[in-house]
């Protein structure tokens, strides 16, 4: 966990670990309720969380059991244990408590990142908004049309583990990092650290060539899965090692008439983010 990144909403300070093995942000509950009731006393803003787990916990809803306790530092300078969530639960929290500060808070989450809090919040908009980023960007047409079509190949592998008794974010990250590994060779951390990319979105980074071929894994282990009615986490496991070979052997095809590799170190990160060294283009070859 990564525990130097405090973000900051109008005057509000907002405490967030970043998981790289589930490449997700959590933020602490009790921070983003501050803003929402606008209190800047931090124990009445617990007191008022304690109040409103509770009463989540008595409609059987979902998203306190989805907060985790991480530690997080205080204003006394100590850790202690503090609720936190991913972006998508606290969508949900911030649908609980009624504030004028509801929506702005929303679009601050999605501005740092959030395509799937944008995707559950107002889908059309999102993908409108996505396209606009990417254009500004330097993305081609030809690039955003794949993007897009990728994500929703995702949403679609997503949606049928979910109906698939697959309910942990670790879980959907252990599944991701499997077909990764199967297409590519390397893992998504490796594929990541190739591009000399950091809390940065992989998939915003890859080429043509990288988006056709995780779509085609993930594609190739949806259908895979849905023909088996894979249910759990060794079941998909097994649709996810299957489907990412298939798009591991269409791979090495392309790899072998074209003389170049698909995994590549070019990303589309400002010249002042890029690292001093960034790797040089070559065929990785690692986990072959």
């Amino acid at each position: 966990m990564n525990d130097n990144a405090l973000a900051v909403f109008e005057n509000y300070k907002i405490r967030r670990h970043y998981d790289e093995q589930n490449e997700t942000w959590y933020f602490s509950v009790v921070d983003i309720l501050q803003v929402l009731i606008q209190q800047p006393d931090y124990q009445a803003a617990r007191n008022y969380w304690k109040v409103l787990k509770n009463r989540l916990k008595n409609e059987g809803s979902e998203s306190v059991t989805k907060c985790n306790r991480l530690k997080m530092k205080a204003a006394d300078g100590k850790k202690y244990l503090t609720d936190a969530a991913d972006p998508e639960t606290l969508l949900r929290l911030i649908q609980s408590v009624p504030s004028p500060k509801a929506e702005p808070i929303k679009l601050w989450l999605a501005k740092v990142g959030y395509e799937r809090l944008q995707d559950m919040s107002d889908p059309a908009r999102s993908l409108d908004r996505a396209r606009e980023y990417w254009q500004q960007h330097g993305r081609s047409e030809k690039w955003i049309q794949q993007r897009m079509m990728g994500q929703e190949t995702r949403n679609k592998l997503t949606d049928y583990w979910k109906e698939h008794e697959i309910t942990k974010e670790d879980e959907y990250a252990v599944l991701t990092n499997i077909i990764h590994q199967e297409w590519s060779g390397v893992s998504v951390k490796k594929h990541k650290d190739i591009k000399g990319l950091k809390t940065q979105n992989l998939r915003d980074h890859m080429s043509e060539a990288e988006l056709i071929f995780t779509a085609l894994a993930e594609l190739s282990t949806r259908q895979i899965a849905e023909s088996v009615n894979a249910t759990g986490m060794p079941e998909n496991k097994d649709a996810g090692i299957k489907g990412g070979k298939i798009a591991k052997k269409a791979r090495l095809e392309l790899e072998s008439k074209t003389g170049k590799s698909v995994i590549t170190s070019e990303n589309y990160l400002p010249p002042a983010k890029r690292p001093k060294q960034l790797k040089q283009k070559k065929d990785s070859g690692e986990g072959e």
